[in-house]
């Protein structure tokens, strides 16, 4: 592979759960916006949010952004030309994930190559009542993930990820065989267990239902974390009721249709 001080950045970067009492400056602050801003967009949907409260922040990260969908100040602008937002929400919220999104990453890139270290809160959508108090959001504003950045007080080593064989299909999605599908499953465990990820956590998921616990932290590793996550009601079911909550109605139009 080609090496470049960019690329070894992007190759290193891990989730940072750990960081030092050290306040980035304003200049660093900054510096990762205006990263973030220079990312590709559909129409700069994407807003972000600040905390500089350590004690209180996820990690006591020192930094704690959260990355929105922002319409409420597009429309704002549309109005000054005498326009309202034609555009359904799903294509909208589509749209502006990917604004949003890479804005994040380009602010993670930013982070890694100013020694900063960086992790994504996935869960915020859940969050959306508290934090529409918490920061005084107008509606159309829909808070999509946090990121939290300071300076690491350690340095675990970057995860694994599936082999490129898994990943990149050239000219045509291939029959994905038994034999790929478990060499990318046990690249994925033993690069995890190697590095006792979940016993360092003590992150094994409970088993619902009647179903045999079969791992224990010896053997269960990434596959079998996400399997959990996916193939059980973890996740709270009421994903529609937050975008509706921020003034976004993703089936209003649909429902309509039918």
């Amino acid at each position: 592979m080609i090496s470049n001080p960019i690329i070894d950045s992007m190759l290193n970067r891990k989730s940072i759960r750990h960081y030092t009492e050290a306040m980035p400056s304003e200049d660093v602050v900054e510096t990762l916006v205006r990263a973030g801003q220079q990312a590709p967009f559909a129409s700069q949907l994407g807003s972000l949010l600040l905390k500089r409260d350590q004690e209180n922040n996820p990690f006591k990260a020192p930094l704690f952004f959260i990355v929105c969908v922002d319409s409420y100040k597009w429309e704002r602008i549309m109005a000054r030309r005498d326009w309202s937002m034609h555009g359904d929400d799903m294509l909208l919220m589509l749209l502006g994930m990917q604004d949003a999104a890479l804005m994040a990453e380009n602010m993670v890139i930013a982070a890694e190559s100013l020694e900063l270290g960086s992790c994504f809160l996935g869960g915020i959508p859940f969050h959306s009542e508290e934090i529409i108090k918490d920061f005084k959001l107008p509606p159309r504003v829909f808070p999509m993930v946090g990121l939290t950045i300071g300076y690491p007080s350690n340095d675990p080593p970057p995860r694994p990820r599936y082999p490129m064989e898994f990943v990149l299909f050239e000219d045509e999605y291939p029959q994905l065989d038994d034999e790929l599908i478990q060499r990318s499953m046990d690249v994925m465990d033993e690069g995890y267990l190697a590095q006792d990820y979940y016993t360092k956590l003590k992150a094994m998921i409970p088993l619902e239902g009647d179903r045999e616990e079969t791992f224990d932290y010896d053997t269960y590793s990434w596959i079998e974390h996400i399997c959990r996550k996916w193939g059980q009601e973890l996740f709270p079911p009421n994903l529609l009721q937050q975008f509706e909550r921020c003034g976004f109605d993703l089936v209003g139009k649909y429902k309509e249709e039918e």
